[in-house]
């Protein structure tokens, strides 16, 4: 491909990746205000959000089957459509419980974008080329923190909470444009493959029983959770706790977004010297590390608003190279399952995420503690499972599922 097409399929495959992250990141700001309106708890708001994960991470694991039986862009033009709907049904809602139920549809709608992208990934560049390219997309998607929270703070103040929804109905419309007219189809349907529910089942136990997989999935998806205890806390921490306004709050989620860019590319410079292995283990000690100095130093008292803030940048620095290199070799092994592959590595990632969202919510005590204590533990034990998982994988040596471009060949 040209450098232009090149640009192009990065560019739409990153704007797929950021309809999440906008979905979660741009309506924060106005965490105070919808609680007002719709008069209810800023607890119950948080509760939308844990919808949105669970939607998330159920959703995934519909679409990656779907996504190898249909080719790419048929679910894609499907769910994106189910998002677009059901943020025009949140924009237009009057109760915290019509909230909760639109956010869930949006979230089953919108995380095709996720799994699409990701197979899309394996199906146009080789494999020695996927966590080059995942840190590019990881670079994309690291830009949307720094925009959503911004313009979801003004948009709350200027034009009303409910514009939040409007113009995220608005970004998904022209990126369903963009797949039309220029993002390639990637790989052709497979009609062998069948969609009864013992079918996709063994399709999921095939890709469970890869133990790289397997531990690299788990390890992306409960370290790389982290970040939604803060997601979900911050709003309060921020403009409850700290008294921050709603553009203030955006300016500094904008900073903090900033802490995943450089490592991003960075990763790109140190894939020419260490393995996505060595990177991972040295990245969750780090964060494991400065976790434990956070949590310390909040039951301490030693941060103010700007001390926490410079330890939630240091600790989210890891991010940009923990999840590129997981994701990475969680789907080096496939090529016929790369969707349920891609799917099932989502899955996890939401739904623990959604369980750290949850976790804040209900240990909220109008403090730091909760988000800091949540974030830190969830390093720990994605450390864990790395060095456990790759002792399992060193021992059985196994080599790469039968599903491999040979076997697809003959």
């Amino acid at each position: 491909m040209t450098r232009r097409q090149y640009f192009i399929i990065i560019l739409i495959l990153g704007t797929l990746t950021t309809i999440s992250p906008f979905s979660i990141d741009m309506y924060l700001p106005g965490f105070p205000a919808i609680a007002k309106d719709l008069h209810t708890s800023i607890a119950q708001v948080q509760l939308s959000l844990t919808a949105y994960l669970i939607g998330i991470a159920v959703g995934q694991l519909v679409y990656g089957p779907l996504l190898d039986r249909f080719g790419r862009k048929l679910p894609l033009y499907a769910g994106l459509a189910v998002y677009l709907l059901a943020s025009i049904g949140c924009a237009l809602t009057t109760s915290i419980e019509t909230l909760i139920l639109m956010r869930l549809l949006q979230a089953l709608g919108g995380c095709v974008g996720i799994v699409a992208a990701q197979a899309l990934v394996r199906d146009l560049f080789p494999v020695t080329e996927i966590a080059q390219v995942l840190s590019l997309l990881t670079l994309v998607l690291a830009i949307s923190p720094m925009i959503a929270p911004t313009v979801g703070g003004y948009a709350t103040v200027v034009l009303g909470w409910h514009s939040i929804f409007l113009i995220l109905a608005g970004i998904t419309t022209l990126i369903l444009i963009g797949i039309y007219y220029a993002l390639p189809d990637g790989k052709a349907p497979d009609t062998s493959l069948s969609l009864r529910p013992m079918a996709v089942l063994g399709s999921f136990f095939t890709v469970l029983k890869q133990p790289q997989f397997l531990t690299y999935a788990l390890v992306s998806g409960i370290a790389t959770s982290a970040p939604f205890a803060y997601i979900s806390g911050s709003p309060d921490v921020f403009m409850n706790l700290y008294k921050v306004s709603e553009q203030e709050y955006g300016w500094i989620f904008s900073f903090l977004a900033i802490a995943l860019i450089g490592p991003t590319q960075l990763n790109r410079f140190l894939l020419k010297r260490f393995t996505s292995e060595q990177i991972i283990y040295t990245t969750l000690i780090y964060q494991t590390v400065v976790g434990l100095l956070m949590v310390f130093g909040t039951w301490a008292g030693w941060f103010g608003l700007y001390g926490l803030i410079g330890m939630l940048f240091l600790f989210l620095c890891g991010q940009g190279l923990t999840g590129p290199n997981s994701a990475a070799l969680s789907l080096a092994p496939f090529v016929r399952h790369a969707g349920s592959a891609a799917a099932l590595m989502g899955s996890f990632r939401m739904g623990f995420g959604a369980l750290v969202s949850g976790s804040v919510s209900v240990l909220h005590n109008h403090t730091a503690m909760p988000m800091v204590s949540v974030m830190t533990v969830c390093l720990i034990f994605g450390l864990l499972i790395l060095l456990i998982g790759q002792r399992v994988i060193h021992h059985k040596n196994q080599p790469a599922e039968l599903d491999s471009v040979s076997e697809v060949a003959l």
